[in-house]
């Protein structure tokens, strides 16, 4: 497989697929559910220019410190001894892969919207806690190094998840009222469709090509563990 995608016989989608799948990850199974990276940062432009270098996520570094000013916290973190020495140091108490994650962003399709509701004791979560836009979802994380999710591959293939079909009463935002319902899209994007179009085609960038083994260092290869791992700013509870 890995001879196969440095040849570019197969995509960097097939290739993500196949290392998810490899290394144990399952559509079967919400707490093992295949992660794929957040690859852009532009969610606020009306074009989407994929020549442009500044558009692309660095993929060298884990969701929680993309934004530099996040590193200083992650580093206080680590630091922070366990006065009883039980718990191993770690950067992030939570993880970028959980079943909760997997839910936040397939509300609007079952059977997660069930599952979802299950875990939220019979109701919907409150609305400004639901997945309802694209762009303020990765603002969240350059302002919170607590939020380290990545995504998930239905982000690359299917436009669905991102409407209220079943037209599900989420709720509504505290501070502007609005509705929760269809996700809302980058400005660059004009449909569901557009977004899937757009962002997969992103995936398959030269850009993307050139940096996606970096990432892969750090969620399946040698910056899991160790001191790699530390000095990478990539070690989680």
């Amino acid at each position: 497989a890995l001879q196969k995608w440095v040849n570019r016989e197969i995509s960097n989608f097939d290739y993500l697929i196949q290392l998810n799948t490899m290394a144990g990850r399952t559509y079967n199974d919400l707490a093992q559910y295949p992660v794929f990276p957040w690859i852009l940062r532009d969610y606020t432009s009306e074009e989407l220019d994929l020549n442009n270098p500044a558009v692309f996520r660095d993929l060298s570094k884990p969701v929680g410190v993309v934004n530099e000013k996040n590193a200083k916290t992650v580093k206080e973190k680590y630091n922070f001894e366990d006065p009883l020495g039980i718990i191993d140091k770690f950067h992030y108490g939570t993880h970028y892969s959980n079943a909760a994650g997997v839910m936040h962003y397939l509300i609007r399709v079952e059977p997660f919207t069930t599952l979802h509701i299950q875990l939220q004791s019979g109701r919907f979560d409150c609305a400004d806690r639901q997945f309802h836009s694209i762009p303020a979802t990765w603002q969240a994380l350059m302002d919170n190094p607590n939020d380290v999710k990545e995504l998930i591959p239905e982000f690359f293939y299917f436009p669905e998840f991102l409407e209220n079909q079943n037209g599900f009463n989420l709720g509504q935002l505290q501070i502007s009222k609005e509705m929760v319902n269809d996700v809302i899209l980058p400005k660059w994007a004009h449909s569901p469709e557009d977004f899937i179009y757009k962002h997969r085609k992103a995936l398959e960038s030269e850009y993307v090509s050139a940096h996606l083994h970096e990432w892969i260092d750090l969620i399946f290869g040698y910056k899991q563990r160790g001191s790699a791992a530390v000095e990478a700013l990539n070690v989680f509870y």
